[in-house]
Parts: C-alpha cells; sequence; structure tokens
C-alpha cells in the first residue's frame, strides 16, 4: 500500500463520522466567529452589498430603523442593548436618531470596526467585545434587540438562558425586539448538498476542499448546515444550527420567559403578518 493510498484512507476515515447525522445541537469547531482569518470574511460579508449573508443590505437596514422608529417600538430617548451587533449596523444607525445605545459582540474584528465608525462619525456608543451570555446588566435598558434571526441559532437552554438575562436587563415594561425565521423558509431552502474547491475564500486563505451538507430535524424544528473543511492541516467541521418557530411556538417560548407580545409582523420593515411568511419580527414586553 503506497503513502498516497493510506493519506486518503486516513482522510475517509476521519470523514466516515462527519457524514452521519449529529445528534442535535452537537458542537463543531468553537469561536470560528472570531478566528483571526475567518472572521476577515465574516466582516466583509457583514458589510457587502451584494448579499443578505452575514447582515441585511443597508437599504433594508434603514427601513428597519425608519419602522421602528415610525411604529413608537423605539423612542428617540432610549436606551438600548444591541446584542450580537457586529460592526454596528443597527447600533449607529439608532444613535444618529439620538438613541443610546450599548452593542455586545463576540467579534474582535466587527467591535473594532464598529468603534472605529463611531469614532469617525462622533456617534456615542458603547461597544463590548463579549458574550451576551456573560451580561449581568439589571433593569438598565428601555430595549434589547436581537435582529437577523440570531435567537434561531441557540438551543432551547441557551436561548431560554439568553432570554432570562434579556428580562433581567430590561426596566419595568422593557421591550424586546427580535425576528425569527419560519420552518416556511427552510423548506424553501432546501438542502445544500455540495462540495467545493477553492484556492482562498472565507474558510481558509489557501487551497481548501469544502464538504457542505445540510440535515433536518423535523420533529424539533431545526436545521443544520455543515461544512467540513479539509486542508493541508487537516479536517475541521463548522455547524450553524438554526432553529425555526411559528407564532405559537415564540409565543409560547415568551410566555414562560416572563414576556408578552406587544406586535408581530412579517419583517421589522413592517409588512403586516400572514401566516406561512419566511420570518416573524417581534416586540415583546417585559412582565
Amino acid at each position: 500500500m503506497g503513502v498516497r493510498t493510506i493519506i486518503i484512507n486516513d482522510i475517509l476515515q476521519s470523514l466516515s463520522g462527519y457524514l452521519e447525522k449529529p445528534p442535535l445541537y452537537e458542537p463543531g469547531e468553537d469561536h470560528f466567529w472570531d478566528d483571526d482569518y475567518i472572521s476577515k470574511g465574516m466582516l466583509a460579508a457583514h458589510l457587502s452589498q451584494e448579499f443578505d449573508a452575514a447582515s441585511r443590505r443597508f437599504e433594508t437596514i434603514d427601513r428597519e430603523i425608519e419602522h421602528l422608529i415610525y411604529s413608537g417600538a423605539v423612542q428617540p430617548d432610549d436606551r438600548i442593548l444591541d446584542l450580537g451587533c457586529g460592526p454596528g449596523l443597527y447600533a449607529s444607525r439608532l444613535s444618529k436618531k439620538g438613541v443610546r445605545v450599548t452593542g455586545i459582540d463576540i467579534s474582535r474584528r466587527s467591535i473594532d470596526y464598529a468603534v472605529k465608525y463611531a469614532a469617525e462619525n462622533s456617534l456615542d456608543i458603547t461597544y463590548i467585545n463579549g458574550s451576551f451570555f456573560d451580561m449581568n446588566y439589571n433593569g438598565e435598558f428601555s430595549v434589547a434587540m436581537q435582529i437577523y434571526g440570531e435567537l434561531d441559532t441557540f438551543s432551547d437552554e441557551k436561548r431560554d438562558l439568553l432570554l432570562s438575562k434579556v428580562h433581567d436587563a430590561l426596566k419595568p415594561d422593557g421591550l424586546f425586539i427580535f425576528d425569527v425565521s419560519t420552518r416556511a423558509q427552510r423548506l424553501k431552502e432546501g438542502a445544500r448538498n455540495h462540495w467545493y474547491s477553492f484556492k482562498g475564500g472565507l474558510w481558509r486563505p489557501g487551497r481548501h476542499l469544502i464538504l457542505e451538507e445540510g440535515f433536518d430535524y423535523p420533529d424539533n424544528d431545526v436545521w443544520l448546515d455543515q461544512y467540513i473543511v479539509i486542508d493541508e492541516n487537516g479536517i475541521a467541521v463548522y455547524r450553524n444550527w438554526f432553529h425555526d418557530y411559528s407564532l405559537e411556538t415564540i409565543l409560547d417560548v415568551l410566555n414562560k420567559t416572563g414576556f408578552s407580545i406587544v406586535q408581530v409582523w412579517n419583517d421589522l420593515t413592517g409588512t403586516p403578518y400572514e401566516d406561512g411568511g419566511d420570518w416573524i419580527a417581534v416586540v415583546a414586553r417585559k412582565i
């Protein structure tokens, strides 16, 4: 048996375990959002106007901000907690409207960009590089927001922990503004079962191979996007978990964590709610 055959057999043996459907919420590589290389591509995706990837396009964000203010969900003198603020796309726009914003994000590169932008534009925004699971506020904010489906990415246990921390952070009758994806959107996208070869891309700077596969967990309304990255340094597995919701299921979650729904739309630009949409946008009040 030649060296090449041995290497290929080793790769196939290593891959075999990853090609099976993993247990629900089994983690992949940790902390990849703050990886020194990957975070460069993530920041570029946040800022890109060619697609809605890490963030929505600026035109949509502008419409969302205008609608939240017009609807009264956000007031100019509010103090807002922006969870998963990224490079400050929402925080900076809110600050320009007179809102006092504190943004939290785990990506150092995104926070550095947000801080620089705020300084260059004389915006008084507090940015924190860290996990919002570590926050420990007590009744300090009028509004908390978490936008573009980030609540979808957590297991039930982590979601409820986050909602508990949000509840603690809000003033009495404070509002939590967020959106979640629905099962309808996921079924439209379907499984992404592909492989790609790159000489440089989001995951690695040099030559690498990506095996992409989607796994459905219909009994849990959960979907997994899995990326197996193979390069000269070995194999790494990245997993993005998504828990989709209906209006009924998100209402149940909010009720048990101390919130009541004030307003619901199909998106944060204010599209009237109809069952079967791709998104559910919610304004919930602390009770």
